[in-house]
Protein backbone atom coordinates (compact mmCIF):
# COMPACT_ATOMS: atom_id res chain seq x y z
CA UNK A 1 0.00 0.00 0.00
CA UNK A 2 1.93 3.30 -1.19
CA UNK A 3 1.32 6.50 1.34
CA UNK A 4 2.22 10.16 -0.02
CA UNK A 5 2.06 13.16 1.39
CA UNK A 6 0.25 15.84 -0.59
CA UNK A 7 2.04 18.63 -2.34
CA UNK A 8 -0.96 21.23 -3.02
CA UNK A 9 0.45 22.24 -6.28
CA UNK A 10 0.15 19.15 -7.90
CA UNK A 11 -3.38 19.12 -7.37
CA UNK A 12 -4.27 22.33 -8.80
CA UNK A 13 -7.16 21.91 -11.50
CA UNK A 14 -5.89 24.00 -14.14
CA UNK A 15 -9.33 24.20 -16.62
CA UNK A 16 -11.28 27.62 -16.93
CA UNK A 17 -13.37 26.64 -19.76
CA UNK A 18 -14.82 23.64 -20.96
CA UNK A 19 -12.63 22.05 -23.24
CA UNK A 20 -11.39 18.90 -21.90
CA UNK A 21 -8.80 18.57 -19.37
CA UNK A 22 -6.92 15.37 -17.89
CA UNK A 23 -6.33 15.30 -13.98
CA UNK A 24 -4.70 13.39 -10.89
CA UNK A 25 -5.64 9.71 -10.50
CA UNK A 26 -7.18 9.86 -7.12
CA UNK A 27 -6.80 7.87 -4.01
CA UNK A 28 -7.71 7.62 -0.57
CA UNK A 29 -7.28 10.13 2.07
CA UNK A 30 -6.60 8.51 5.58
CA UNK A 31 -4.28 10.04 8.21
CA UNK A 32 -3.46 13.12 6.65
CA UNK A 33 -1.59 11.11 3.49
CA UNK A 34 -2.88 9.64 0.00
CA UNK A 35 -2.83 5.81 -0.24
CA UNK A 36 -3.55 3.71 -3.22
CA UNK A 37 -6.53 1.30 -2.70
CA UNK A 38 -5.30 -2.32 -0.70
CA UNK A 39 -7.15 -3.74 -3.92
CA UNK A 40 -5.04 -2.53 -6.73
CA UNK A 41 -8.13 -1.90 -8.17
CA UNK A 42 -8.93 1.54 -9.72
CA UNK A 43 -11.97 2.64 -11.91
CA UNK A 44 -12.06 5.64 -14.74
CA UNK A 45 -13.40 9.00 -13.62
CA UNK A 46 -15.02 10.06 -16.74
CA UNK A 47 -15.83 13.87 -17.74
CA UNK A 48 -19.57 13.58 -19.12
CA UNK A 49 -19.24 16.36 -21.48
CA UNK A 50 -16.72 14.48 -23.57
CA UNK A 51 -16.75 11.32 -22.43
CA UNK A 52 -13.71 10.90 -21.48
CA UNK A 53 -11.89 9.75 -18.58
CA UNK A 54 -9.90 12.34 -16.43
CA UNK A 55 -7.68 9.72 -14.08
CA UNK A 56 -8.72 7.07 -11.68
CA UNK A 57 -10.05 6.50 -8.63
CA UNK A 58 -9.23 3.13 -6.60
CA UNK A 59 -11.65 0.64 -5.55
CA UNK A 60 -11.84 0.16 -1.88
CA UNK A 61 -12.55 -2.59 0.14
CA UNK A 62 -12.54 -3.42 4.52
CA UNK A 63 -9.07 -3.21 4.78
CA UNK A 64 -9.14 0.50 3.48
CA UNK A 65 -11.94 1.52 5.37
CA UNK A 66 -10.83 0.06 8.35
CA UNK A 67 -7.58 1.96 8.04
CA UNK A 68 -9.21 5.12 7.90
CA UNK A 69 -11.86 4.01 10.75
CA UNK A 70 -8.51 3.55 12.94
CA UNK A 71 -7.48 6.61 11.80
CA UNK A 72 -10.31 8.83 13.09
CA UNK A 73 -10.30 6.71 16.08
CA UNK A 74 -6.75 7.94 17.26
CA UNK A 75 -7.78 11.42 16.02
CA UNK A 76 -10.95 11.42 18.54
CA UNK A 77 -9.82 11.92 22.06
CA UNK A 78 -7.34 14.89 20.81
CA UNK A 79 -10.03 16.51 18.37
CA UNK A 80 -12.72 15.71 20.94
CA UNK A 81 -10.38 17.88 23.67
CA UNK A 82 -10.09 20.85 21.85
CA UNK A 83 -12.63 23.25 22.89
CA UNK A 84 -15.21 24.65 20.28
CA UNK A 85 -14.03 27.92 20.09
CA UNK A 86 -10.79 26.10 18.70
CA UNK A 87 -12.53 23.84 16.36
CA UNK A 88 -14.49 26.41 14.54
CA UNK A 89 -11.43 28.59 13.45
CA UNK A 90 -10.92 25.63 11.50
CA UNK A 91 -14.27 26.30 9.47
CA UNK A 92 -13.34 30.08 9.19
CA UNK A 93 -9.97 29.33 7.59
CA UNK A 94 -11.58 26.45 5.45
CA UNK A 95 -14.37 28.92 4.03
CA UNK A 96 -11.31 31.32 3.08
CA UNK A 97 -9.80 28.97 1.46
CA UNK A 98 -12.76 27.97 -0.75
CA UNK A 99 -13.79 31.35 -1.72
CA UNK A 100 -9.56 31.78 -2.21
CA UNK A 101 -9.54 28.42 -4.82
CA UNK A 102 -13.61 29.30 -6.09
CA UNK A 103 -12.79 29.52 -9.66
CA UNK A 104 -10.78 26.12 -9.28
CA UNK A 105 -13.47 24.27 -7.64
CA UNK A 106 -16.51 25.49 -9.86
CA UNK A 107 -14.38 24.49 -12.92
CA UNK A 108 -13.06 21.12 -11.16
CA UNK A 109 -17.06 20.12 -10.21
CA UNK A 110 -18.03 21.28 -13.52
CA UNK A 111 -15.80 18.84 -15.34
CA UNK A 112 -16.42 15.68 -13.35
CA UNK A 113 -20.10 16.06 -12.57
CA UNK A 114 -21.19 17.55 -15.95
CA UNK A 115 -22.42 20.69 -14.81
CA UNK A 116 -22.90 24.11 -16.36
CA UNK A 117 -20.17 26.71 -14.70
CA UNK A 118 -22.90 28.41 -13.43
CA UNK A 119 -24.37 25.40 -11.63
CA UNK A 120 -21.33 24.87 -10.44
CA UNK A 121 -20.51 27.95 -9.11
CA UNK A 122 -24.37 27.83 -7.34
CA UNK A 123 -23.17 24.59 -5.50
CA UNK A 124 -19.80 26.16 -4.27
CA UNK A 125 -21.40 28.65 -3.26
CA UNK A 126 -23.70 26.57 -1.16
CA UNK A 127 -21.70 24.80 0.20
CA UNK A 128 -19.66 27.96 1.74
CA UNK A 129 -23.45 28.85 2.87
CA UNK A 130 -23.46 25.22 4.84
CA UNK A 131 -20.12 25.92 5.96
CA UNK A 132 -20.89 29.35 7.69
CA UNK A 133 -23.57 27.75 9.16
CA UNK A 134 -21.14 25.27 10.90
CA UNK A 135 -19.29 28.62 12.16
CA UNK A 136 -22.09 29.49 13.86
CA UNK A 137 -22.61 26.92 16.05
CA UNK A 138 -20.85 27.15 18.80
CA UNK A 139 -22.79 30.39 19.70
CA UNK A 140 -26.37 28.26 18.48
CA UNK A 141 -25.87 25.46 20.94
CA UNK A 142 -25.26 26.87 24.39
CA UNK A 143 -26.37 23.85 26.34
CA UNK A 144 -29.90 25.10 28.73
CA UNK A 145 -29.13 25.11 32.41
CA UNK A 146 -31.35 26.07 35.17
CA UNK A 147 -31.75 25.91 38.81
CA UNK A 148 -34.71 23.90 38.80
CA UNK A 149 -35.15 23.78 42.74
CA UNK A 150 -33.34 24.94 45.76
CA UNK A 151 -29.83 24.11 45.36
CA UNK A 152 -30.28 22.19 42.31
CA UNK A 153 -29.25 23.06 38.78
CA UNK A 154 -30.05 20.72 35.43
CA UNK A 155 -27.69 21.65 32.33
CA UNK A 156 -27.43 19.70 28.72
CA UNK A 157 -24.18 19.16 26.85
CA UNK A 158 -24.04 18.20 23.63
CA UNK A 159 -21.84 15.51 23.09
CA UNK A 160 -19.67 13.65 20.34
CA UNK A 161 -20.36 10.38 19.34
CA UNK A 162 -16.95 9.07 17.97
CA UNK A 163 -15.98 8.07 15.11
CA UNK A 164 -18.84 8.92 11.82
CA UNK A 165 -19.40 8.46 8.27
CA UNK A 166 -20.92 9.95 5.42
CA UNK A 167 -22.00 8.47 2.04
CA UNK A 168 -22.27 10.96 -0.62
CA UNK A 169 -24.14 11.02 -4.93
CA UNK A 170 -22.55 12.18 -7.52
CA UNK A 171 -25.06 14.95 -7.99
CA UNK A 172 -23.84 17.51 -5.64
CA UNK A 173 -20.26 16.19 -4.69
CA UNK A 174 -18.84 19.30 -2.89
CA UNK A 175 -22.21 20.66 -1.49
CA UNK A 176 -24.10 17.24 0.05
CA UNK A 177 -20.53 16.72 2.11
CA UNK A 178 -20.93 20.35 3.78
CA UNK A 179 -24.40 19.05 4.79
CA UNK A 180 -22.68 17.20 7.21
CA UNK A 181 -18.69 17.72 7.94
CA UNK A 182 -19.30 21.08 9.26
CA UNK A 183 -22.28 20.18 12.12
CA UNK A 184 -20.18 16.95 12.30
CA UNK A 185 -16.46 18.10 13.00
CA UNK A 186 -17.52 21.18 14.94
CA UNK A 187 -19.59 18.57 17.77
CA UNK A 188 -15.92 16.81 18.15
CA UNK A 189 -16.61 14.01 16.23
CA UNK A 190 -14.02 12.64 13.74
CA UNK A 191 -15.63 11.65 10.38
CA UNK A 192 -15.01 9.02 6.65
CA UNK A 193 -16.31 10.45 3.69
CA UNK A 194 -17.07 8.07 1.26
CA UNK A 195 -18.06 10.14 -1.99
CA UNK A 196 -19.29 8.62 -5.39
CA UNK A 197 -16.77 6.93 -7.58
CA UNK A 198 -18.49 9.25 -9.86
CA UNK A 199 -16.89 12.57 -8.93
CA UNK A 200 -14.16 11.74 -6.41
CA UNK A 201 -12.72 14.95 -6.86
CA UNK A 202 -14.67 17.21 -4.51
CA UNK A 203 -14.25 14.87 -1.47
CA UNK A 204 -10.50 15.36 -2.37
CA UNK A 205 -10.00 18.75 -2.61
CA UNK A 206 -12.18 19.61 0.60
CA UNK A 207 -9.74 17.15 2.34
CA UNK A 208 -6.87 18.95 0.64
CA UNK A 209 -8.09 22.00 1.65
CA UNK A 210 -9.13 20.96 5.46
CA UNK A 211 -5.22 19.96 5.79
CA UNK A 212 -4.39 23.61 4.67
CA UNK A 213 -6.76 25.06 7.08
CA UNK A 214 -5.59 22.98 10.11
CA UNK A 215 -7.65 19.96 10.24
CA UNK A 216 -5.69 17.70 12.48
CA UNK A 217 -4.66 14.41 10.16
CA UNK A 218 -7.37 11.53 10.94
CA UNK A 219 -9.83 13.97 11.88
CA UNK A 220 -11.43 13.53 8.40
CA UNK A 221 -10.65 10.90 6.46
CA UNK A 222 -12.15 9.64 2.35
CA UNK A 223 -12.34 6.29 0.80
CA UNK A 224 -13.09 5.63 -2.46
CA UNK A 225 -15.03 2.81 -3.87
CA UNK A 226 -18.35 1.45 -4.41
CA UNK A 227 -20.62 -0.77 -2.63
CA UNK A 228 -18.20 -2.73 -1.02
CA UNK A 229 -16.59 -0.07 0.66
CA UNK A 230 -20.39 1.50 1.58
CA UNK A 231 -21.33 -2.02 3.67
CA UNK A 232 -18.00 -1.83 5.47
CA UNK A 233 -18.85 1.61 6.67
CA UNK A 234 -21.84 0.32 7.31
CA UNK A 235 -21.07 -2.99 9.11
CA UNK A 236 -17.82 -1.50 10.77
CA UNK A 237 -18.50 -1.71 14.79
CA UNK A 238 -16.50 1.43 15.39
CA UNK A 239 -18.82 3.57 13.17
CA UNK A 240 -21.18 5.50 15.56
CA UNK A 241 -23.48 7.19 13.50
CA UNK A 242 -23.93 7.32 9.51
CA UNK A 243 -25.54 9.98 7.19
CA UNK A 244 -26.28 8.95 3.43
CA UNK A 245 -27.41 10.46 0.46
CA UNK A 246 -29.17 8.61 -2.93
CA UNK A 247 -31.65 6.75 -4.14
CA UNK A 248 -34.96 5.96 -2.12
CA UNK A 249 -33.82 1.89 -2.89
CA UNK A 250 -30.47 2.07 -1.38
CA UNK A 251 -31.18 4.43 1.39
CA UNK A 252 -33.39 2.22 2.64
CA UNK A 253 -31.10 -0.69 2.39
CA UNK A 254 -28.38 1.68 4.17
CA UNK A 255 -30.65 2.50 6.92
CA UNK A 256 -32.17 -1.17 7.54
CA UNK A 257 -29.05 -2.63 7.39
CA UNK A 258 -27.27 0.37 9.66
CA UNK A 259 -30.62 0.19 12.40
CA UNK A 260 -30.21 -3.39 12.69
CA UNK A 261 -26.71 -2.80 13.94
CA UNK A 262 -27.75 -0.37 16.25
CA UNK A 263 -26.51 2.46 14.84
CA UNK A 264 -27.47 6.13 14.33
CA UNK A 265 -28.73 6.34 10.62
CA UNK A 266 -30.35 9.01 8.38
CA UNK A 267 -31.02 8.48 4.98
CA UNK A 268 -32.23 10.50 2.60
CA UNK A 269 -33.23 9.04 -0.55
CA UNK A 270 -35.62 10.28 -4.51
CA UNK A 271 -38.41 12.36 -5.13
CA UNK A 272 -40.85 13.07 -7.31
CA UNK A 273 -41.75 16.23 -6.70
CA UNK A 274 -45.23 18.02 -8.06
CA UNK A 275 -45.30 21.68 -9.05
CA UNK A 276 -49.05 22.77 -9.11
CA UNK A 277 -49.72 25.54 -11.16
CA UNK A 278 -53.53 27.19 -11.03
CA UNK A 279 -54.93 29.30 -13.47
CA UNK A 280 -54.31 32.87 -11.62
CA UNK A 281 -50.65 31.89 -11.55
CA UNK A 282 -48.55 34.72 -13.01
CA UNK A 283 -47.61 33.64 -16.48
CA UNK A 284 -43.76 34.72 -16.43
CA UNK A 285 -43.04 33.73 -13.50
CA UNK A 286 -44.44 30.15 -13.43
CA UNK A 287 -43.23 29.58 -16.90
CA UNK A 288 -39.86 30.23 -15.96
CA UNK A 289 -39.42 28.93 -12.62
CA UNK A 290 -40.97 25.69 -13.66
CA UNK A 291 -38.30 25.16 -16.42
CA UNK A 292 -35.47 26.36 -14.27
CA UNK A 293 -36.52 23.66 -11.46
CA UNK A 294 -37.06 20.84 -14.60
CA UNK A 295 -33.83 21.58 -16.05
CA UNK A 296 -31.10 23.23 -14.01
CA UNK A 297 -28.57 20.59 -13.25
CA UNK A 298 -29.79 18.37 -16.42
CA UNK A 299 -32.85 17.27 -13.84
CA UNK A 300 -30.39 15.32 -11.71
CA UNK A 301 -31.34 16.36 -8.20
CA UNK A 302 -33.94 15.25 -5.94
CA UNK A 303 -35.69 18.79 -5.89
CA UNK A 304 -36.08 19.20 -9.47
CA UNK A 305 -39.52 19.49 -10.97
CA UNK A 306 -40.88 16.51 -12.45
CA UNK A 307 -44.39 16.61 -12.50
CA UNK A 308 -46.60 19.52 -13.53
CA UNK A 309 -50.12 19.12 -12.31
CA UNK A 310 -51.70 21.54 -14.54
CA UNK A 311 -54.98 22.56 -12.36
CA UNK A 312 -57.77 23.54 -15.06
CA UNK A 313 -56.98 26.17 -18.00
CA UNK A 314 -53.27 26.79 -17.95
CA UNK A 315 -52.38 26.36 -21.80
CA UNK A 316 -50.92 29.72 -21.86
CA UNK A 317 -48.44 28.59 -19.18
CA UNK A 318 -47.63 25.63 -20.36
CA UNK A 319 -46.83 26.99 -23.95
CA UNK A 320 -44.57 29.22 -21.70
CA UNK A 321 -42.66 26.50 -20.13
CA UNK A 322 -42.58 24.63 -23.18
CA UNK A 323 -41.14 27.75 -24.74
CA UNK A 324 -38.44 28.21 -22.28
CA UNK A 325 -37.44 24.63 -22.80
CA UNK A 326 -36.78 25.04 -26.64
CA UNK A 327 -34.67 28.05 -26.33
CA UNK A 328 -32.60 26.21 -23.95
CA UNK A 329 -28.76 25.88 -25.24
CA UNK A 330 -27.78 22.81 -24.60
CA UNK A 331 -24.03 22.93 -23.32
CA UNK A 332 -24.27 26.18 -21.77
CA UNK A 333 -27.76 26.56 -20.30
CA UNK A 334 -27.75 22.96 -19.44
CA UNK A 335 -25.30 20.32 -18.94
CA UNK A 336 -24.10 16.80 -19.56
CA UNK A 337 -26.08 13.21 -18.13
CA UNK A 338 -23.69 11.87 -15.86
CA UNK A 339 -23.03 8.95 -17.78
CA UNK A 340 -24.77 6.08 -20.71
CA UNK A 341 -26.56 4.14 -18.73
CA UNK A 342 -28.28 7.15 -17.18
CA UNK A 343 -28.82 8.53 -20.81
CA UNK A 344 -30.38 5.14 -21.76
CA UNK A 345 -32.89 5.14 -19.21
CA UNK A 346 -33.92 8.15 -19.07
CA UNK A 347 -34.97 7.94 -22.88
CA UNK A 348 -36.83 4.66 -22.26
CA UNK A 349 -39.05 6.52 -19.78
CA UNK A 350 -39.64 8.81 -22.50
CA UNK A 351 -40.54 5.80 -25.23
CA UNK A 352 -43.05 3.80 -22.88
CA UNK A 353 -44.90 7.42 -21.94
CA UNK A 354 -45.21 8.08 -25.87
CA UNK A 355 -46.45 4.42 -26.41
CA UNK A 356 -48.52 4.84 -23.69
CA UNK A 357 -50.20 7.95 -24.90
CA UNK A 358 -48.04 10.72 -23.85
CA UNK A 359 -47.78 13.45 -26.50
CA UNK A 360 -43.87 14.52 -26.42
CA UNK A 361 -44.44 18.40 -26.34
CA UNK A 362 -40.23 19.10 -26.43
CA UNK A 363 -38.40 16.00 -27.31
CA UNK A 364 -34.74 15.65 -26.14
CA UNK A 365 -34.06 12.73 -27.49
CA UNK A 366 -30.39 11.77 -29.69
CA UNK A 367 -29.15 15.52 -28.61
CA UNK A 368 -25.78 16.24 -29.45
CA UNK A 369 -23.54 19.07 -28.55
CA UNK A 370 -20.77 19.68 -31.37
CA UNK A 371 -17.19 19.32 -30.33
CA UNK A 372 -18.39 17.48 -26.66
CA UNK A 373 -18.96 13.58 -27.61
CA UNK A 374 -20.16 12.73 -24.31
CA UNK A 375 -23.75 11.99 -22.82
CA UNK A 376 -26.56 14.54 -23.57
CA UNK A 377 -30.32 14.54 -23.77
CA UNK A 378 -31.97 17.66 -24.66
CA UNK A 379 -35.28 19.40 -21.95
CA UNK A 380 -38.40 17.24 -22.33
CA UNK A 381 -41.64 18.03 -21.88
CA UNK A 382 -44.48 14.58 -21.98
CA UNK A 383 -47.84 16.20 -22.09
CA UNK A 384 -51.19 14.39 -20.91
CA UNK A 385 -49.41 12.13 -18.94
CA UNK A 386 -51.95 10.08 -17.09
CA UNK A 387 -51.43 9.42 -13.14
CA UNK A 388 -50.61 6.07 -13.50
CA UNK A 389 -47.48 5.80 -16.11
CA UNK A 390 -44.47 5.40 -14.77
CA UNK A 391 -43.12 9.07 -15.52
CA UNK A 392 -45.65 10.60 -13.36
CA UNK A 393 -44.87 8.48 -10.47
CA UNK A 394 -41.09 6.94 -10.35
CA UNK A 395 -37.99 8.96 -10.60
CA UNK A 396 -36.77 9.80 -13.90
CA UNK A 397 -33.92 11.74 -12.54
CA UNK A 398 -33.04 13.89 -15.62
CA UNK A 399 -34.12 16.25 -17.83
CA UNK A 400 -37.87 15.27 -18.37
CA UNK A 401 -41.23 17.12 -17.44
CA UNK A 402 -43.80 15.06 -17.09
CA UNK A 403 -47.37 17.49 -17.17
CA UNK A 404 -50.90 16.01 -15.72
CA UNK A 405 -53.86 17.72 -16.27
CA UNK A 406 -56.73 18.16 -13.76
CA UNK A 407 -60.27 19.80 -13.32
CA UNK A 408 -59.40 21.13 -9.22
CA UNK A 409 -56.80 21.50 -6.85
CA UNK A 410 -58.13 18.94 -4.69
CA UNK A 411 -57.81 16.72 -7.70
CA UNK A 412 -53.90 18.45 -7.60
CA UNK A 413 -53.25 17.55 -4.07
CA UNK A 414 -54.80 14.06 -4.05
CA UNK A 415 -52.11 13.21 -6.81
CA UNK A 416 -49.07 14.84 -4.86
CA UNK A 417 -50.42 12.95 -1.73
CA UNK A 418 -50.62 9.41 -3.39
CA UNK A 419 -46.48 9.95 -4.11
CA UNK A 420 -44.42 7.66 -2.18
CA UNK A 421 -42.42 10.19 -1.72
CA UNK A 422 -42.50 13.49 0.59
CA UNK A 423 -39.56 15.63 -0.66
CA UNK A 424 -40.73 18.80 -2.35
CA UNK A 425 -43.66 20.67 -3.51
CA UNK A 426 -44.56 23.67 -4.88
CA UNK A 427 -47.82 25.76 -6.09
CA UNK A 428 -48.04 28.08 -8.30
CA UNK A 429 -50.47 31.33 -7.40
CA UNK A 430 -51.07 34.42 -7.19
CA UNK A 431 -53.79 33.79 -4.36
CA UNK A 432 -52.56 33.60 -0.52
CA UNK A 433 -55.35 31.87 0.60
CA UNK A 434 -55.09 29.26 -2.47
CA UNK A 435 -51.29 29.29 -1.59
CA UNK A 436 -52.25 28.48 1.92
CA UNK A 437 -54.98 25.84 1.46
CA UNK A 438 -52.39 23.82 -0.53
CA UNK A 439 -49.30 24.19 1.53
CA UNK A 440 -51.13 22.88 4.84
CA UNK A 441 -52.69 19.80 2.43
CA UNK A 442 -49.79 18.81 0.79
CA UNK A 443 -48.11 15.26 2.19
CA UNK A 444 -43.89 17.25 1.65
CA UNK A 445 -41.60 18.15 3.84
CA UNK A 446 -40.40 21.64 1.70
CA UNK A 447 -42.86 23.22 0.12
CA UNK A 448 -42.83 26.06 -2.09
CA UNK A 449 -44.65 29.05 -2.52
CA UNK A 450 -43.99 30.58 -6.56
CA UNK A 451 -40.65 28.71 -6.01
CA UNK A 452 -39.89 25.73 -8.31
CA UNK A 453 -36.77 24.65 -5.64
CA UNK A 454 -37.96 25.01 -2.59
CA UNK A 455 -34.49 23.97 -0.95
CA UNK A 456 -34.53 25.98 2.79
CA UNK A 457 -31.88 28.58 2.79
CA UNK A 458 -29.29 28.26 5.97
CA UNK A 459 -30.06 27.99 9.22
CA UNK A 460 -33.08 26.26 7.91
CA UNK A 461 -32.97 22.40 8.02
CA UNK A 462 -33.01 20.14 4.41
CA UNK A 463 -35.41 17.13 4.33
CA UNK A 464 -38.12 15.54 3.18
CA UNK A 465 -40.68 12.89 4.27
CA UNK A 466 -42.19 9.37 3.41
CA UNK A 467 -40.15 7.87 1.01
CA UNK A 468 -37.55 10.57 0.77
CA UNK A 469 -36.09 9.61 4.49
CA UNK A 470 -35.55 7.18 6.59
CA UNK A 471 -34.59 7.97 9.85
CA UNK A 472 -35.49 11.23 12.43
CA UNK A 473 -35.31 15.23 11.92
CA UNK A 474 -33.34 16.90 9.14
CA UNK A 475 -29.43 16.90 8.18
CA UNK A 476 -28.47 19.90 7.70
CA UNK A 477 -29.20 22.84 10.49
CA UNK A 478 -29.15 22.45 14.23
CA UNK A 479 -31.26 19.33 13.56
CA UNK A 480 -27.88 18.36 12.33
CA UNK A 481 -25.44 19.11 14.55
CA UNK A 482 -28.22 17.71 16.97
CA UNK A 483 -27.91 14.00 14.92
CA UNK A 484 -24.15 13.73 15.55
CA UNK A 485 -24.27 14.05 19.13
CA UNK A 486 -26.14 12.93 22.05
CA UNK A 487 -27.48 15.14 24.89
CA UNK A 488 -25.57 14.71 28.54
CA UNK A 489 -27.83 15.79 30.89
CA UNK A 490 -26.12 16.69 35.05
CA UNK A 491 -28.18 17.36 37.79
CA UNK A 492 -25.98 19.32 40.57
CA UNK A 493 -26.09 20.12 44.13
CA UNK A 494 -23.49 21.41 46.42
CA UNK A 495 -24.85 21.75 49.54
CA UNK A 496 -27.65 21.32 51.23
CA UNK A 497 -30.64 24.30 51.63
CA UNK A 498 -31.71 25.34 54.73
CA UNK A 499 -35.18 25.79 53.79
CA UNK A 500 -35.61 22.26 50.97
CA UNK A 501 -38.50 21.11 50.20
CA UNK A 502 -40.19 17.82 48.86
CA UNK A 503 -38.13 18.87 45.05
CA UNK A 504 -34.89 19.05 46.66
Amino acid sequence: MTETSPDPAQFRFPARGYAFQKYVDCHNWIDGAFREAASGENTAVVNPRHGWPMGTVGMSDRADVDAAVQSAKAAFPGWRATPYKERVQVLYRMKQLMERDLEELCWLLSHENGKTYAESKGEVLKAIECLEMGCSLPNMIGGPQLDVSRGINCSVTHEPLGVCAGVVPFNFPTMVPMWMLPQALIAGNTFVLKPSEQVPYGAMKLALLFKEAGLPDGVLNVVNGGRPSVEALVDHPDIKALGFVGSTRVAKLVYGRASALGKRALCLGGAKNHLVVVPDADLELASATVAASAYACAGQRCMAASVMVAVGDVQHIIDGVAAKARAMTLGQDMGAITNQSAVERITRYIDEAEKAGATVLVDGRGAEVPGNPGYWIGPTILDNVSPDMPASCEEIFGPVLSIVRVRTLDQAIALENKSAYGNAAAIFTTSGGTARYAVERFDAGMCGVNVGVPVPREPFAFGGWNDSKFGHGDITGVDGFRFWTRPRKVTARWELSSDATWMS
